[in-house]
């Protein structure tokens, strides 16, 4: 489960954001699973609940859980095709920013590969 650190240097909001993103993209919180309330889990936590809202706010933006009014937030499927299409819109941008400032094209089709070999090989 999260445990923010409060040596960690980043906010606690974002490491319970961090926290729960791992989760789900390692599929320990599946696909409609319903998330801990808000209050419940900044009790669990020891923090204000505003910290644990702000978390959800930023997995929410982020694609990563759903509210449903009056019943809570859901986690999104780890392969949804809503979050695949926002990472590859932000993948455009930032080859688009690289390429602007004199990356060369095959410099970069050489990091997505080398990525790619070693996500192989941790499967």
């Amino acid at each position: 489960m999260i445990q923010p650190g409060y040596r960690d240097a980043r906010p606690i909001y974002e490491q319970i954001k961090d926290g729960i993103r791992k989760m789900i993209l390692s599929n320990a919180i599946t696909e409609n699973e319903k998330l801990p309330p808000v209050r419940q889990l900044a009790l669990k936590l020891a923090v204000n609940p505003a910290v644990v809202e702000r978390a959800y706010c930023g997995l929410e933006e982020g694609g990563y859980i759903y509210a449903v009014e009056q019943t809570g937030e859901y986690a999104v499927s780890a392969a949804a095709g809503c979050r695949k299409q926002k990472l590859l819109d932000n993948f455009d941008c930032v080859v688009l920013e690289l390429l602007g400032l004199s990356a060369a094209a095959d410099e970069l089709a050489t990091r997505v590969h080398t990525l790619a070999n070693a996500a192989d090989t941790t499967d």
